[in-house]
């Protein structure tokens, strides 16, 4: 005879956030934040530099100069979940092999609440011909 025996799991979710999920596309733990790009990008850099820094673009672009501008567009989304619950239940006794009595009780309450947010971040590096960092701007926004 087999038995199973059945298996309650209880997550609590409490301030999942993604900030800075995306990460850097190069493997690198660190994520993709407007502190990373102010802190890593110069002007003078090269383009592999600003790849081992920054990771690939999401845009390459040319201007009609033949200049390339490298578009780093990021989105995150934060979501926090808090819930809680209450109960209270009770047993009656038992004595020996047979049951004197038993007695329930249950009250509960539940309570759920979600917030979500985003936030995008846009940097835009812009290369002179020779291939060095010209300048660079960034967008930043939370909604």
């Amino acid at each position: 005879m087999i038995r199973t025996m059945g298996v309650a799991v209880v997550v609590l979710a409490a301030g999942v956030a993604a900030s800075g999920a995306e990460g850097r596309e190069n493997g690198s733990p660190s994520a993709f934040t407007l502190g990373l790009v102010q802190k890593e990008l110069r002007t003078g850099l090269s383009q592999a530099e600003v790849v081992e820094r920054l990771g690939s673009p999401n845009i390459l672009t040319r201007d009609a100069g033949g200049h390339e501008a490298w578009v780093y567009d990021r989105v995150a989304s934060d979501v926090e979940v808090s819930g809680g619950s209450v109960g209270v239940g009770g047993v009656g006794s038992a004595a020996g092999s047979s049951v004197a009595g038993l007695l329930g009780f249950s009250a509960g309450r539940r309570s759920e609440k979600a917030r979500s947010s985003q936030r995008t971040l846009t940097v835009v590096v812009r290369f002179s011909a020779a291939g060095a960092v010209e300048s660079f701007t960034w967008h930043h926004s939370r909604f």
